[in-house]
């Protein structure tokens, strides 16, 4: 049977992925980040290995030892904690050594090469995901009004700027005035920084990176995302349709609809 590899973070993303490689016929050799990936996933897989951050060459040794040739990154890491818990091994120091930049996309891409060079191609995980990408359009909650509409282009804008700095995904916006913009804090943090500045009726858009390398680091929201912005009274989530990854829909959408939050999938 064919095997592929999965570098699981934290998240849903993992378990959507090896249920997808596995209803295709696929043993799904995992390996797991300790304080990120759920344990659950032990049951979803063929194999499973816990690794520590950081610890890419036992990364590398577990997938050659399976004989996996190909393998997906699937749910992330938190920035914090990947900078006050990581345990670089030899591999980590060799890729770092020849690194000039630390942002995401130089370390990922280098990586990537590194796994590469073992005999490992990193393949999109969104080649096994298609029906979990947000579509165009609305999708739940109340229809956009004038000013949301002009708030969501100004945070589709900044959120473009901000990702060719390689900086964050998430800008949140009310009234023409950029409140918050995402760096290492993530997310849920962005989005309660900017309703603290601005208060409730705030906009919250999410997208790719200009350029983005689709194996690594795609935007996601779910059910936990609107939560949170129900929490600080935020109205909008607008998500890049086609590159942005949709969790548990069907409760994503009803949460939409119970707290009045309007998703929409901009083109």
């Amino acid at each position: 049977m064919e095997r592929i590899g999965l570098i699981a973070g934290n998240g849903q993303l993992p378990f959507l992925f090896a249920r997808e490689a596995r209803a295709r016929g696929m043993d799904v050799v995992a390996v797991a980040h300790r304080g990120e990936t759920d344990p659950a996933l032990e049951r979803e897989v063929a194999a499973f290995t816990w690794v520590r951050l950081g610890q890419v060459g036992r990364i590398v040794s577990t997938f050659q030892k399976a004989s996996v040739t190909q393998a997906a990154m699937a749910g992330g890491i938190g920035r914090v904690r990947a900078l006050t818990e990581a345990r670089p091994d030899m591999g980590a120091v060799r890729i770092l050594s020849r690194l000039r930049s630390l942002r995401d996309d130089a370390l990922l891409r280098a990586v990537a090469d590194h796994f590469e060079a073992h005999g490992v191609t990193i393949v999109a995980p969104t080649d096994y995901l298609a029906q979990v990408m947000c579509p165009a359009g609305h999708l739940a909650g109340p229809r956009l009004h004038p000013e949301q509409e002009k708030d969501v282009a100004l945070g589709v804008e900044v959120a473009s700027l901000l990702g060719k700095a390689d900086v964050g995904q998430t800008v949140v916006v009310k009234g023409g005035n950029v409140l918050a913009l995402e760096a290492v804090e993530g997310t849920d943090e962005t989005i309660r920084r900017g309703a603290k500045l601005g208060g409730k009726g705030a906009v919250v858009v999410k997208r790719c990176k200009p350029g983005q390398d689709l194996r690594f680091d795609l935007p996601a929201a779910g059910p936990r995302t609107l939560e949170v912005m129900a929490e600080v009274g935020a109205k909008v989530l607008a998500l890049e349709a086609g590159r942005t990854v949709l969790l548990e829909t069907q409760a994503l959408f009803a949460r939409a609809e119970a707290d009045g939050i309007t998703v929409v999938g901009i083109p």
